[in-house]
């Protein structure tokens, strides 16, 4: 069996390990933060170990190639990342606001200004 069998080449940015929802990104990044193998398993508990050492395995013999890959990936990350805080900023504003009301009126009642049950907020 070739490494490569193990692997859904999707797209330029989705190289998935077959028969798992895990993409060989996920698997390697754990190993470039200093993982070992078996502490990966432990992030993917159902992926096999024998999955984990082709993803390793293929970055191996692949280097220059899954290097660009991982940068392709970083890089689609960031950019979703970006417009997704576009599109949920307002949202994230108002529970950011409602967070800190929340805190202002525990401080209140913790200091006796502020009842819950009768009072209304000064």
């Amino acid at each position: 069996m070739d490494v490569q069998d193990y692997f859904d080449f999707i797209d330029e940015t989705s190289i998935r390990i077959k028969g798992h929802r895990v993409y060989i990104d996920e698997v390697l990044e754990k190993r470039l933060q200093g993982k070992e193998p078996e502490e990966i398993l432990r992030c993917f508990p159902k992926l096999p170990l024998e999955k984990i050492y082709a993803t390793l395995l293929y970055y191996e013999a692949n280097k220059t190639e899954v290097e660009a890959y991982l940068e392709r990936v970083r890089q689609q990350k960031k950019k979703s990342d970006r417009e997704w805080e576009q599109t949920q900023g307002p949202t994230l504003m108002f529970i950011e606001e409602r967070e800190h009301l929340r805190k202002e009126r525990e401080k209140q009642i913790a200091a006796g200004k502020f009842n819950p049950l009768w009072d209304e907020p000064a």
